[in-house]
């Protein structure tokens, strides 16, 4: 919505000014002494003026010298007023001043988030976050007459308190690594192929100072990467894992131990023989969603973050195509952890290229821990819908680590069981385990009871199924219709607590 965003030198005069109202009050308590309050008070009595989350309404005052427009945003009920709801309000603003095209826009929350007593500064960042996100680029792949026709507005913002506009400085930064994630998952699979992911990362390893290396060919043979060599090998896009690797520059006594993140980045997914049917196969250039969350989050980690524990991240990057070499149900498979598993159906391969990584991430890295993202199931969706992402954790000093992080992003989580039982579920009478079992109950567990069995017993491990909020059908909110980028504010504020 927006062609740049930045941060607008301090002036006596902004094009805008966006001002709170709370549902169902005056708004006269938090516009004490404003030189435009009689225009304002005028304004808010009128009927869009109600002061409902993110409504709006405008005033236009003649004073000479200030704003030309004041937009009025709703804040809800006072006494329910949280941090996360100002990611709404100010994206409800934002919208608005992207369709005024004003340039420079002054954001005066302050009196409101004192009333609320809420964290000025984590306001702010969702203020940020809110037009960082806004700000992405979904036209990379129109046309030229489109691209020439592009009339999105450069937009300056600050706050009215130096708190405010620091957070609005971190949420900006923070939404250029999410709006990163975004780009690649938008990316078409005839464009995004497996060697481009591993490119898009050696990219970014030079740009932010990461280290980087990556196992193809008959490397993969060589570590036994069963589940990348398997699920990649009917395409002529071949598989590899990347790794990647943050080391700060001085390691914090107690945290030599590396955080790691994996992500499932298969670039398509036709569902091999067990195809895809009925257009089931419409968006599976998104598949790789997981692993474009890590790649944003390390973006995040190298540039903003700079924790005082190394991190790593493995990318299992394969395509799941068809051709006479495609791996089969029946299909046994024997992993570099001895665990062996009977293929029922070659469409759950996520699993399979995620089960290589979890098994390099404990044996190479001595992990602190693990966190794995994947767009692994559709039960998931079915269960939580867009609303949570499905988190199995049964670490309690990690999952406690994942809430807070979700708490301060704004990106939910709802914790799922990984009990025993669901362990047996996927017990094979011909290997050790299924990849999938044909009983569906219990879905979305299934494919971490199957992960389950390559986490080295000890190691605290959360694994994130994200299938049902990596992208949006709804232009509302932070984001216009696609990719959320979903994975690389939570992952930030994780790692942010080394």
């Amino acid at each position: 919505m927006f062609k740049s965003i930045a941060i607008a030198p301090a002036a006596d005069r902004y094009d805008a000014v966006v001002i709170g109202k709370f549902q169902d009050e005056s708004i006269e308590a938090l516009i004490k002494k404003h030189p435009d309050a009689e225009a304002i008070i005028a304004a808010s009595k009128r009927t869009e003026a109600s002061g409902e989350k993110g409504k709006i309404a405008e005033a236009f005052p003649a004073r000479e010298g200030g704003p030309t427009r004041i937009i009025i945003v709703g804040l809800g009920k006072r006494a329910k007023l949280k941090t996360d709801d100002f990611r709404t309000i100010a994206a409800a603003a934002a919208r608005r001043v992207a369709h005024t095209k004003d340039a420079t826009v002054q954001i005066c929350f302050s009196a409101a988030i004192d009333e609320a007593k809420l964290d000025a500064e984590a306001v702010g960042r969702a203020i940020g976050e809110a037009f960082g996100l806004l700000g992405w680029d979904n036209k990379a792949f129109k046309g030229t007459k489109a691209k020439a026709e592009d009339k999105r507005a450069a937009v300056a913002i600050i706050a009215d308190k130096k708190p405010v506009t620091r957070g609005i400085e971190y949420g900006l930064a923070l939404a250029i690594s999410a709006n990163l994630t975004r780009t690649l998952s938008e990316t078409p699979p005839n464009i995004a192929t497996t060697s481009f992911m591993a490119q898009a990362a050696k990219k970014l390893a030079k740009d932010v100072g990461l280290d980087y290396s990556i196992i193809e060919g008959v490397g993969l043979e060589k570590e036994q990467m069963v589940g990348h060599i398997n699920v990649g090998k009917a395409s002529e896009n071949k598989p590899c894992v990347v790794r990647l690797a943050y080391t700060p520059d001085k390691i914090k006594k107690g945290k030599e131990k590396p955080a790691v993140l994996v992500g499932k980045t298969v670039t398509y997914d036709t569902g091999g023989l067990s195809l895809k049917i009925n257009n089931g196969m419409v968006g599976m250039k998104r598949d790789k969603d997981g692993g474009c969350a890590v790649i944003g989050a390390m973006h995040a980690i190298a540039t903003l973050i700079k924790p005082s524990r190394p991190v790593v991240a493995y990318l299992c990057i394969a395509e799941n195509s068809i051709n006479e070499e495609a791996y089969r149900p029946d299909d046994v498979l024997t992993y570099r952890n001895g665990v062996t598993v009977e293929i029922t159906n070659t469409d759950a391969e996520g699993r399979l290229v995620l089960a290589d990584g979890l098994i390099l991430a404990c044996e190479k890295e001595d992990p602190a821990y693990i966190v794995d993202l994947a767009t692994l199931t559709g039960g998931v969706v079915v269960a939580l819908g867009s609303t949570y992402c499905g988190m199995f954790c049964d670490d309690d000093g990690l999952r406690a680590k994942v809430e807070t992080a979700s708490k301060a992003s704004g990106e939910r989580v709802w914790r799922l069981p990984l009990h025993e039982e669901y362990l047996e579920m996927m017990k094979s009478p011909i290997a050790d385990i299924l990849n999938s079992n044909a009983n569906r109950k219990a879905h979305p567990v299934q494919g971490a009871a199957f992960l389950h069995y390559f986490v080295k017993e000890g190691v605290p491990w959360c694994h994130l199924d994200i299938a049902g909020v990596h992208a949006t059908d709804n232009d509302s909110g932070c984001f216009v219709k696609g990719p959320t980028g979903w994975g690389v504010r939570i992952l930030s504020d994780l790692i942010g607590q080394d």
